[in-house]
């Protein structure tokens, strides 16, 4: 079987933070169930910020390149050892919220980490949906305007009718953006 490739998600940061004690686990670990290994370091990889990934059982058999009893059996020694907490999405259990053990690996801070099982990334793949035929020829979704961090600016341009108009008619702003801290000269 060979792994398709799956675009990797953007990371918040570049870091994930372990503890020592966990390194020398996952190396007993890589030795006794090298797949449970690779599946760990798969899940690791994908965390948001509160230590979880929702992810289909079908993109993890493409990410490892394995077959379904193999992740099955990969996900069964992560969770009866404890390094992974798994919650069932929907209710056929094939898409699940994997929740990695905030003793061993976590992104960020870890005060709140126990919320993890409301908060994930989410992994899933463009033949998983039923639109797969209209995903490049959808609507671009509405956008709200927003400021960058430490810009300020009033709104402008057309708005809604009274009485959320933001101007009256030839009377807009003209003020350009500005970052906090910048000089008034």
């Amino acid at each position: 079987m060979t792994a398709e490739k799956i675009p990797e998600k953007s990371p918040a940061g570049l870091w994930l933070q372990t503890e020592r004690a966990a390194h020398e686990a996952w190396a007993k670990l890589i030795a006794e169930a090298p797949k449970a290994a690779q599946l760990m370091h798969l899940l690791v990889a994908r965390i948001g910020d509160h230590n979880a990934v929702v992810i289909s059982q079908k993109n993890l058999i493409r990410l490892m390149g394995a077959s379904r009893p193999t992740v099955q059996r990969a996900v069964k020694k992560l969770k009866d050892d404890l390094w992974i907490e798994v919650r069932q999405i929907g209710d056929r259990g094939t898409t699940n919220a994997y929740i990695i053990n905030d003793r061993v690996a976590w992104l960020g801070r870890r005060d709140g980490i126990r919320y993890s099982l409301f908060s994930a990334a989410v992994v899933i793949s463009d033949d998983e949906q039923p639109d797969l035929s209209e995903l490049d020829h959808q609507k671009p979704l509405k956008q709200i305007p927003s400021i960058g961090r430490g810009e300020q600016q009033l709104p402008t341009g057309p708005g809604l009718p009274p009485p959320s108009e933001p101007t009256l008619p030839g009377m807009e702003h003209d003020l350009p953006a500005t970052k906090i801290g910048d000089d008034d000269a």
